[in-house]
């Protein structure tokens, strides 16, 4: 954030250097061409970091689903497992 706040000082001072010398003026350039760049692979670090939380915060979430279907999964076939046995028991009474 600082990045931010110094490009404008910088921009300001080489309006203010204006009339110095041509060496004052490059040197100057240069400085805030150096800020400017620094800034620029400041914000693509920042991005970057970003997309990575945002990919891992996505793959925890689809982990937590598949679990999550998988537990439904198994319930539902314990269910019906129960219900199969029960069904065969109810008809074994009957028969007899």
């Amino acid at each position: 954030m600082r990045k931010f706040l110094a490009l404008p000082l910088v921009l300001a001072a080489t309006i203010g250097l204006g009339a110095c010398s041509p060496k004052a003026q490059n040197e100057t350039a240069q400085a805030a061409d150096t800020i400017a760049a620094d800034a620029n692979a400041t914000m693509s670090e920042a991005a970057a970091d970003t997309g990575a939380a945002a990919d891992r915060a996505l793959g925890a979430a689809e982990a937590s689903i598949d679990n999550a279907g998988n537990a439904i999964g198994n319930a539902t076939d314990r269910a019906m497992d129960k219900t199969g046995n029960a069904m065969k028991a109810a008809g074994s009474e009957i028969e007899d």
